[in-house]
């Protein structure tokens, strides 16, 4: 059974926490040194397996070996045009660089002022090493800036360099240790989860550098990672305190509280990890490389958190001993057993009036959802990213001074055994009123290239109608188009074709373990609209926050963008498990009370009142950590950071404390509702039950 197991093992630690804190030491230390010695740097992958863009591009890398690697951009401006002379010196530089294949003349804008060069790379970006290509071209480019004169880069080496800062995960931790003070009214209590959430995410972060070197991972995985990690960490962690402080109020000694603890919450934890797991696994359905990558490092971060928290939170707690107490406990001036509160006296003022809270929280949750109809999604770019960053700076240079459609040129893959007539495809192109400039066909063997520049830049919804228009109205067959744009629009219509499979199959996953965790379909079913609710609201806000210009203000960006196309699927795998946790945490304490007592509505009020503080205390952990990834420049992590605090905020609160107890008041016995054909095949798994003879199932309703 899970409760004994993790009972024992609670047990243990606590019995031998040097032991224990020994042992993820030397795992950490381990780690860290295999992945300081052996790990591998984040990089994007965009390859889209069966599409046009993947298509022309396997075509290109073919005839074209020279176009098959990475490739970059060095922007050079100044006040008054540039030196001939010195822009030839920087080439010279350039082509000196590691790996540089071709290095273009210089394109100058109409006033002389700007310079576009374009390097061309004779390996992917993704076997570069850590930012060894990024100091090749700064250290070509210093004597231009010595000079005054200002150089930006842009390109896929430029937008593939990608290092933490660290602010976000400070910023959450500082405001995670002022939340778990208040909450547990002790300082060693409160440090404990921060203790076991850190050293959780060390370990989680060792482990994705090491899988960097052996697969690919996005550039913002590993933040995600961390942010998802730091979050559920804190939270696991929290709630076996909790539990665990909870044992020693009502006279049990450290061992046996840690025993109690892991045999109970410790269960929530696992199921609740689990969820979030499960979740992670819709991610491979969207048939993308990077979202694959995400899974990667996401899972490793949630295994260790998890693994973390069952084992060093008992040890750490067998530690401190009664330290963990607040003082006030300790000195016997307030009681040991805390009264029900204002979260018991909510519940049951829910429980009275059901359906009009239930419709209440409907219509606002239905209010915040409603904006997502008009979400518009298109991947990462240049323009999205703020003003302080280099490619942001570029790609500006270059949309003012060589027009928009410049950062997002279309290559047109030509097997010229099928069409002959280049010269005729390059007039029709050039009288296309969506195209600003067509270059001359570069040709070899038989196939050719062709760069045509749209009037728009790459974020324009005109640019996606002039790839869809010249894709089925303009170009014979034997002519592909790719280039980054194509590859981004190719990259949107995949993951809008497969996002509702990705949702029907998480469901479905959460639905059977929600189903085999509580054996009741009924509250399986209710927890998973709920969740929905939740993630359909946070893609309301976000929709209002990043597609208007005030919203986009209020978080640092200087106009609105669209949605990244990272983003919904994402968020929505993420967000499920997340939101799973608290429904865990929550239903696991209500059952065991329905179990106990065969009181459905009042074991609901019980059993809110004992985690509703908790689970508050941890939904506003998990948003002030989130709203720190808010602050992070990547405009991806950013809108990651948000949606995540809108979803987990409106579920802490309008759901779990509205929608469940009405929901659950409205039902009644019906929740535990369970087919005898159903309960004779379902396992017995006991989640938050201390594992003691006592406590007697009651007959399956139904």
């Amino acid at each position: 059974m899970l409760s004994r197991l993790l009972g024992r093992l609670g047990g243990a630690a606590a019995a031998h926490p040097w032991r224990t804190i020994s042992a993820w030491v030397i795992v950490l230390v381990a780690l860290s040194a295999l992945s300081a010695g052996f790990g591998g740097t984040p990089h994007d992958d965009y390859n889209v397996p069966g599409t046009e863009s993947q298509a022309g591009t396997e075509f290109l890398r073919k005839h074209f070996p020279e176009m098959s690697g990475a490739d970059a951009r060095v922007i050079v401006h100044d006040d008054h045009a540039l030196d001939p002379a010195v822009l030839e010196a920087l080439r010279g530089r350039l082509a000196k660089m590691p790996q540089a294949g071709i290095v273009a003349p210089a394109r100058m804008s109409e006033g002389g002022d700007t310079a576009l060069i374009g390097v061309q790379y004779d390996m992917p970006v993704t076997d570069f090493e850590g930012t060894s290509a990024m100091d090749a071209l700064r250290t070509a480019a210093e004597p231009l800036k010595r000079e005054g004169l200002q150089v930006e880069f842009g390109g896929q080496v430029a937008e593939n360099i990608s290092a933490p800062s660290g602010t976000a995960e400070a910023v959450g931790i500082v405001v995670a240790l002022l939340i778990l003070v208040l909450a547990l009214a002790s300082v060693v209590a409160a440090g404990l989860p921060l203790v076991v959430a850190i050293a959780g995410l060390g370990v989680a972060t060792a482990v994705i550098t090491l899988l960097a070197k052996v697969t690919d991972i996005s550039n913002t995985a590993p933040t995600v990672a961390s942010m998802v990690g730091l979050g559920v960490g804190i939270d696991y962690a929290l709630l076996l305190v909790a539990r665990h402080v909870e044992g020693l109020r009502r006279g049990l000694d450290p061992r046996s509280a840690a025993i109690e603890a892991n045999a109970t919450a410790g269960a929530s934890v696992v199921v609740a990890g689990l969820t979030v797991l499960v979740s992670l696994f819709g991610l491979k359905l969207a048939l993308l490389p990077v979202y694959s990558s995400y899974g990667y490092a996401t899972f490793a971060a949630v295994v260790a958190v998890m693994a973390a928290a069952v084992t060093l939170v008992p040890a750490l707690c067998g530690l401190a001993g009664h330290r963990v107490l607040p003082r006030k406990v300790r000195k016997g001036t307030v009681e040991r057993t805390p009264k029900l509160g204002l979260t018991a006296r909510w519940a049951a003022g829910v429980g009275r009036r059901p359906v009009i809270a239930a419709l209440a929280s409907l219509v606002v949750l239905a209010g915040l959802a409603a904006p997502m109809l008009g979400m518009r999604t298109w991947p990462q770019d240049a323009g999205s990213q703020p003003t302080s960053n280099t490619t942001r700076l570029a790609y500006d240079l270059v949309s003012d001074e060589f027009g928009p459609g410049a950062n997002g040129p279309l290559l047109l893959a030509v097997d010229t055994t099928k069409v002959s007539d280049l010269d005729g495809l390059v007039a029709r192109l050039r009288t296309d009123p969506g195209v600003a400039n067509v270059a001359p066909p570069a040709v070899k063997g038989t196939a050719a290239v062709i760069a045509v520049e749209p009037t728009t830049g790459p974020q324009d919804e005109a640019t996606s109608q002039l790839l869809e228009h010249l894709r089925a109205d303009v170009l014979p067959d034997g002519v592909l188009v790719t280039g980054l744009v194509a590859v981004f629009a190719d990259i949107s219509d995949r993951l809008a074709d497969r996002l509702w499979l990705v949702v029907a199959f998480v469901v479905a996953l959460s639905l059977v373990l929600l189903t085999v965790l509580f054996r009741a379909p009924v509250v399986a079913v209710k927890a998973a609209a709920m969740n929905l609710l939740s993630v359909a609201a946070a893609y309301g806000v976000m929709t209002v926050v990043f597609q208007t210009d005030t919203g986009a203000h209020m978080v640092g960006l200087p106009h609105a963008v669209a949605i990244s196309s990272w983003v919904p699927i994402l968020l929505f795998t993420v967000l499920f498990g997340l939101s799973m946790d608290y429904e865990v945490f929550l239903l696991g304490r209500v059952r065991e009370d329905w179990l106990a007592t065969g009181d459905a509505r009042g074991s609901v009020v019980r059993g809110l009142a004992a985690t509703g503080r908790v689970i508050s205390s941890a939904a506003a952990i998990m948003v002030a950590v989130f709203v720190g990834f808010a602050l992070d420049p990547d405009v991806t992590v950013k809108m990651i950071g948000v949606g995540m605090a809108v979803a987990v905020f409106i579920d802490a609160t309008l759901v779990r404390l509205v929608l469940v107890p009405a929901t659950m008041a409205l039902l009644g016995r019906a929740n535990w509702w369970l087919p005898r054909w159903l309960d004779r095949i379902l396992p017995h798994i006991d989640v938050e039950r201390p594992s003691t003879p006592a406590t007697r199932e009651p007959a399956p309703v139904g």
